[in-house]
Formats: structure tokens, C-alpha cells, sequence
């Protein structure tokens, strides 16, 4: 398998997505208004309590049946249910049938920026190198190292925090962190799903970019993903504007990591349609 198929690729990402939601506890759930359901193969995650907006999405769509209005129904239908303040959509462009323009002015999608799919081979990754130490996080931490990978983000904490460290509850999602001395300033995870290693949630301190915290995160990630038998490295983020630089993306493009298409992000709002 010389290219990765992307019924894999997009897979792993609502997989490991799910985990990130799903896994929070029982009284997280409620705080922050969660639900998530699969629906034709794919997964919908709903958290009303999110000033982002970027927890309620939809993805992994096309592969287990085809993209279609009533699926797209169905979607929606559950987000409605929620009383969702609205959703993304991600959908890989092979995927999309040719009514797909009627199917998002029904349904009120609105076209929204470009996100890039990723993958590398496990023998093609390229190891970065940096005088932060790396490792895998220990239990006793894994609150301290959500809530870094948040703050890293710029995005909320409270609430969210508890919900990401409730997903290494899953053995598959492998938390890792920089330091610098016994201070944590970036992040990373692995999720293992088979012969996919899905390297994701990387987030540095403001105060501590520049220093090779994410290429070294990249390595020792990439590393532990071949021990657990992976054969291929995922990853996706966003897609620069024309003239415009993205840090993360380079990084991938450094460690040996190649495009595999540009998605576009698709917004459903409950007064669109």
C-alpha cells in the first residue's frame, strides 16, 4: 500500500475525535452539554457549551455508505435534537456526490476555510531534535497535560481540560509532553489504531515556541507509534491562506510527512436552512 486510502485516514481522525469527546466524565458531559452518536459509519459530536465551537463536528463520512441527502439528514437531525448551536462538517472531497452543492443548500452548510490531510510512512519520517526533554506522560499528569494543550491553544480550559484527560482512559490515546526543566510547555498525543498512528493535539506555550518542542514531540511519537506495529503516521491542520505561513504544517512537511487532498470545512448553523 504505496498511498494511503482515505477511508483510513479520515477513520482514524473521527475515531480518535470520538475518544476526545465521549471519554469525559459523566459530570463533564453534563457541564459542557455533550452528546455523540455514529451514523452511517461516521461520527457527530455535539458540546453545546463550547464558545469555540470547534468540539461539535462531524466526520468520517462516505465510506461505510455513501454521502447522501438523507444522511446529511440524519446529521443534522441529531444536531438538531441537541439544540446545537451548530456544527462542522468535514467531509473528504472524494466523498462528495455530484449533489453536493443541493444537498448543502437544503441543509444550509455554508463552505468554510481548508484543513490538509497528511500521512507518511513509518520508514519515511524524518526525527527533529531539541534540547527539551520528551516522554510519555504519567498518569498523575495527564489533567496537567490537558490543560497545557489547551492553554497552548489559546482556548478554553475549565471543563475541557477534564474532558481530553478522560480520553487516556482509552489505552490507544497516548499522551506525550515537552519540558522544560520540571516545567510541562507542550503536548502532543498518539492514537494507535492498528497499522494507523495518528499523531494529533500538539500545542506548544506562547513562551516556549521556536525551540523544537513539536518537531521532538513529532519524533517520539512517530517512534512509539512503530513499536505498537504502525505502519503509517497521520496528521492533518489548517491550510494557510495564500502568502500566509502555518508552524504546524511545516513541521509535518519537515518530518517527511506529504499531503494526501485539502478538505474543506462546511458550517451547519440551526437557522441556516
Amino acid at each position: 500500500m504505496d498511498t494511503l486510502p482515505a477511508a483510513l485516514a479520515e477513520g482514524t481522525e473521527a475515531e480518535v475525535m470520538y475518544q476526545f469527546v465521549s471519554m469525559a466524565p459523566p459530570s463533564i458531559k453534563s457541564r459542557l452539554q455533550i452528546a455523540t452518536t455514529r451514523i452511517g459509519g461516521g461520527v457527530a459530536l455535539s458540546v453545546g457549551n463550547d464558545p469555540t465551537g470547534f468540539w461539535s463536528k462531524a466526520l468520517g463520512f462516505g465510506f461505510a455508505e455513501p454521502v447522501t441527502r438523507d444522511l446529511i439528514g440524519r446529521v443534522v437531525d441529531f444536531y438538531r435534537t441537541q439544540d446545537s448551536k451548530g456544527a462542522v462538517f468535514q467531509l473528504a472531497p472524494a466523498v462528495l456526490p455530484p449533489n453536493w452543492d443541493e444537498i448543502c443548500a437544503e441543509y444550509g452548510l455554508r463552505s468554510d476555510s481548508y484543513w490538509v490531510k497528511l500521512a507518511a510512512q513509518v520508514e519515511d519520517f524524518w526525527a527533529g531534535q531539541s534540547t527539551l526533554r520528551v516522554s510519555p506522560v504519567d498518569p498523575e499528569s495527564t489533567l496537567e497535560w490537558a490543560t497545557v494543550t489547551f492553554r497552548g491553544f489559546g482556548m478554553p480550559e475549565d471543563g475541557f481540560a477534564e474532558m481530553l484527560a478522560g480520553s487516556v482512559n482509552n489505552p490507544d490515546v497516548r499522551p506525550f509532553a515537552a519540558w522544560d526543566g520540571d516545567t510541562m510547555v507542550a503536548t502532543g498525543t498518539l492514537f494507535a489504531h492498528g497499522e494507523i498512528g495518528s499523531l494529533n493535539a500538539g500545542a506548544t506555550l506562547p513562551g516556549h515556541r521556536n525551540q523544537g518542542a513539536q518537531s521532538a514531540l513529532l519524533a517520539t511519537r512517530a517512534e512509539e507509534a512503530a513499536k505498537a506495529g504502525c505502519r503509517w503516521l497521520i496528521a492533518e491542520t489548517g491550510l494557510p491562506a495564500q502568502g500566509e505561513s502555518n508552524p504546524s504544517l511545516n513541521n509535518l512537511l519537515r518530518a517527511g510527512f506529504r499531503p494526501l487532498y485539502s478538505r474543506r470545512n462546511w458550517i451547519w448553523r440551526p437557522d441556516a436552512a
